[in-house]
């Protein structure tokens, strides 16, 4: 699925499942990076255009990469103009890991179903377990619900720290009233 938005539906439900563990700035930079080489091969007309990022070992040099660029985006924010949520932004090493990680070897998964080209587990083998395990339709739309439970989660959490926010404030300003015995 090269340059879609389908990948970042299991992205979505992972970080609203684990949102202090996953990082969702990680995981979709990590799906646009390993893309970027599908985009070399097409551009040089040279195929196949899925080859050492789209192997569970390229995929974890990829999440490598796509870290160290992450965290170094989040201490230079200011200096590249990055919106003020960027800093101070809680992007831990550990979750930019984790988000990038899921990112890349969800990307190969997901890619190897339905391309013929890719060899999730070269160096060692050539097989391709799961190309055509389920059709491009289903694949597709498990992404879509994926997305759309994971944004529906975190709305779900979003009101739920406005509304527990909200009465720790109430409770807060009561209690400034009080003498203390």
């Amino acid at each position: 699925m090269p340059f879609t938005p389908f990948h970042f539906g299991p992205g979505a439900l992972v970080h609203a499942v684990a949102p202090r563990h996953v990082s969702f700035v990680a995981f979709c930079a990590a799906n646009v990076a390993i893309d970027v080489e599908p985009l070399v091969w097409m551009l040089r007309g040279e195929p196949p255009l899925h080859r050492f990022a789209h192997s569970f070992v390229g995929a974890l040099a990829v999440a490598l990469a796509t870290v160290v660029l992450v965290l170094a985006a989040t201490r230079l924010a200011g200096v590249l103009g990055l919106p003020e949520s960027w800093r101070g932004s809680g992007l831990t090493a550990k979750r930019v890991a984790i988000g990038a990680l899921l990112g890349t070897v969800s990307h190969v998964v997901l890619d190897s179903v339905m391309h013929a080209d890719i060899r999730p587990l070269a160096p060692w083998s050539d097989a391709n377990p799961f190309l055509r395990v389920v059709t491009l339709d289903v694949l597709h739309g498990a992404c879509v619900v994926a997305g759309l439970v994971g944004i529906a989660l975190a709305g779900v959490q979003r009101l739920r720290s406005e509304s527990a926010r909200g009465e720790r404030s109430a409770r807060s300003g009561r209690d400034a009233g009080r003498v203390p015995r």
